[in-house]
């Protein structure tokens, strides 16, 4: 979590009312009711988790998207092809969190049948955190996998290249343990846009060269992306083994692109998604309680491992998310400041205030 959001000086924000509060103004922003209230939930469970760039972070793009008709109002998701464990949308630009919301609905009855189910999404809307939905995968004792690309846009470069092919493309996965559970949310690019663009805008660099200018060479500075040619953000592994997350990416693009036969070879739509989630039942396979054995032995080993940093314990992937979750829902969100910022002209114009969900 950003050290400025985490700070004991910023105001706290009641989890219910930061809800209210973005559904309310999605809704005078156009937003059909039911997709408000998905993808309000979706934005403050992203802060909830620690993931403040994806969390309210988003709210003002999101309402701008809605306010200039790049992101639908209301509708439904066309089906495109339905086998039993195999489905196709086209979201219609809808909101991505309802889309996603929608599309869990529809495979966990399926994959408790068949055991696996997935579903691909072209044209959805930007879907938030990844992270979030893995949280349904805890719930409902099932292994997912979630993969996210957006066709419309590129800031990342192949490994030995210079010119953007790919976004961040995320990669997410969750399951349960016997105690809490497991969820990775990753991106086959070091760093993301959202980051990229908050540093920018702050005046600050990172602590490393995450990034190439359109030469080649490295550099720490996110204004690299804005400059004219434009730089890129650098895949996993760097200048030395960016193959890794050039790796990922294109696995990334076959789940997504590939799958769903629309992406980069069609023309560019705006801000958007194309989707790949797998659902797992845990009952089913070798069955629930033998997962449980062989991954709590995993997990077991890697929080007991000795630490190179005694002060800095091993831990699971998204063990301190949902610590962090639990904490905040029961005393309060700190948002990061520069999201109230970004949200004072949208709510001058639908005539609301982050602050009225300040933790009393």
């Amino acid at each position: 979590m950003n050290q400025a959001a985490s700070s004991s000086e910023a105001p706290l924000y009641n989890a219910p009312a930061l809800v209210a509060y973005a559904d309310a103004l999605l809704q005078k922003c156009g937003l059909a009711a039911p997709m408000a209230a998905s993808v309000a939930r979706t934005l403050v469970e992203g802060d909830l988790l620690g993931h403040d760039t994806h969390g309210l972070a988003l709210l003002a793009g999101y309402a701008k998207e809605l306010e200039a008709g790049g992101m639908a109002r209301e509708g439904a998701p066309e089906v495109l092809s339905d086998r039993p464990a195999a489905v196709l949308w086209d979201g219609r630009r809808l909101p991505g969190p309802w889309l996603m919301e929608q599309g869990l609905d529809l495979l966990i009855p399926r994959a408790r049948e068949l055991g696996t189910a997935s579903l691909v999404i072209r044209r959805s809307h930007h879907i938030a955190c990844l992270a979030v939905y893995m949280l349904r995968a805890l719930q409902e004792d099932m292994l997912m996998l979630l993969a996210c690309s957006d066709p419309n846009t590129a800031s990342v470069a192949p490994f030995g290249g210079t010119q953007a092919v790919f976004t961040p493309n995320p990669l997410a996965l969750g399951f349960g343990l016997s105690q809490g559970g497991v969820m990775v949310d990753i991106s086959a690019s070091i760093t993301t846009n959202g980051m990229s663009n908050r540093k920018r805008a702050a005046g600050e660099t990172f602590a490393e060269k995450w990034l190439i200018d359109a030469q080649g060479r490295p550099s720490n500075d996110p204004q690299v992306l804005f400059d004219s040619p434009p730089g890129t953000l650098l895949p996993v592994g760097g200048l030395s083994h960016g193959h890794k997350g050039y790796g990922m990416a294109l696995l990334v693009e076959a789940l997504t692109g590939g799958l769903a036969g629309h992406g980069r070879a069609d023309p560019p739509e705006g801000w958007g998604a194309t989707v790949h989630v797998t659902l797992h039942d845990l009952h089913a396979f070798g069955g629930k309680a033998a997962f449980l054995r062989q991954m709590d032995e995993v997990a077991e080993r890697c929080r007991g491992n000795a630490p190179i940093d005694p002060a800095k314990p091993v831990r699971l992937p998204g063990e301190g998310g949902l610590k962090r979750r639990e904490a905040q829902s029961r005393d309060g969100v700190r948002l990061h400041p520069s999201i109230a910022r970004s949200l004072q002209e949208v709510e001058q114009r639908h005539g609301l205030r982050l602050a009225q969900a300040l933790a009393r």
